[in-house]
């Protein structure tokens, strides 16, 4: 009899085990409070072909909550395509599940991070014949280096746009999809060595901690992680769109409904063209908050709009 109640009380523990190992899969982080609505901010112009864009998110430190700007990146690979990390409330504390490169979108809680990421999958642009094609409906891209190009406006109907940054009671309700659950189960690849050092760069900053920014950060956005500042009222003083998918995000002369496809040129000629642009562009200076950060600065807001703009 007593042997019979250690086996049943030892197939408990290992059950309580499994679930919890279950749970904490994929969580690099936790916390006892909740992250900080996601802010406001503009999206800088694709500088090159081929990148993709990462939201910004909130990440956790010694310091309490910091912000982790949104910034362009290479993948690892064509073909593959970005799910952001996310936090979710359970078992009395917030864990954060980092994000990862997959040739599918998986699960990110439900958070809408603006500019694609709508809370599920992935509408800003997709791989086509080994180049990626960009829905600028939802995207900025800089026309003179980006030319796989399309708009797709019915991609951003009915979508609840707001600045909750969590999984979980007081944020997003919100399950895996059956598709997303094939997802978070293919093949992964971690963040590259760039965006490890982004992460770095902005765990550094002290002016990113939510202590020091009250849940504004001066540095939202970057147009090259590690790289090239973002200056949106210098870059976009014609273009700004406060909108999400509204006409007044449709880039000029485009019709709403209207796909656009552009052929992809010779890859050859893009990478010139591309090397060529980025040569005569010079670098864009504007004031920092906060000491200053090597590895190039992060993005100013322009300040005011919608909850739409935020990525």
């Amino acid at each position: 009899m007593k042997n019979s109640l250690k086996i049943l009380v030892l197939i408990i523990v290992m059950g309580l085990t499994n679930a919890n190992a279950q749970i904490s899969i994929g969580i690099s982080l936790s916390a006892h409070i909740a992250p900080p609505p996601l802010p406001v901010y503009d999206q800088p112009e694709c500088p090159v072909d081929g990148y993709l864009w990462t939201p910004g998110y909130w990440s956790y430190g010694d310091g309490g909550y910091y912000w982790v700007p949104g910034a362009w990146v290479a993948p690892p690979q064509p073909g593959y395509l970005w799910t952001p990390g996310y936090w979710g409330y359970d078992g009395g504390v917030y864990g954060f599940h980092r994000g990862y490169w997959g040739t599918h979108v998986g699960f990110y809680g439900g958070v809408n991070y603006g500019y694609g990421y709508i809370g599920t999958g992935f509408v800003g642009g997709e791989w086509h014949g080994g180049a990626f094609r960009y829905n600028t409906a939802v995207m900025h891209v800089n026309r003179t280096v980006v030319h796989n190009t399309y708009v797709n406006n019915t991609v951003i109907r009915n979508t609840t746009v707001n600045r909750v940054s969590f999984n979980g009671p007081g944020g997003v309700r919100a399950t895996p999809r059956p598709e997303e659950r094939v997802a978070m189960n293919e093949h992964h690849i971690q963040p590259t060595a760039q965006q490890q050092s982004h992460v770095q760069a902005a765990r550094n900053d002290k002016s990113q901690y939510v202590s020091n920014n009250h849940g504004q950060p001066a540095r939202l956005a970057v147009s090259n992680a590690g790289n090239r500042s973002f200056n949106p009222t210098a870059a976009h003083s014609a273009t700004i769109r406060s909108g999400f998918g509204n006409n007044a995000n449709r880039p000029q002369g485009q019709p709403a409904q209207q796909q656009q496809h552009v052929q992809e040129q010779p890859r050859s000629q893009m990478e010139q063209q591309q090397r060529s642009q980025m040569q005569q562009r010079p670098m864009q200076q504007h004031q920092q908050a906060g000491r200053p950060h090597q590895g190039g600065g992060f993005g100013r807001p322009t300040g005011g709009g919608g909850h739409q703009r935020h990525g």
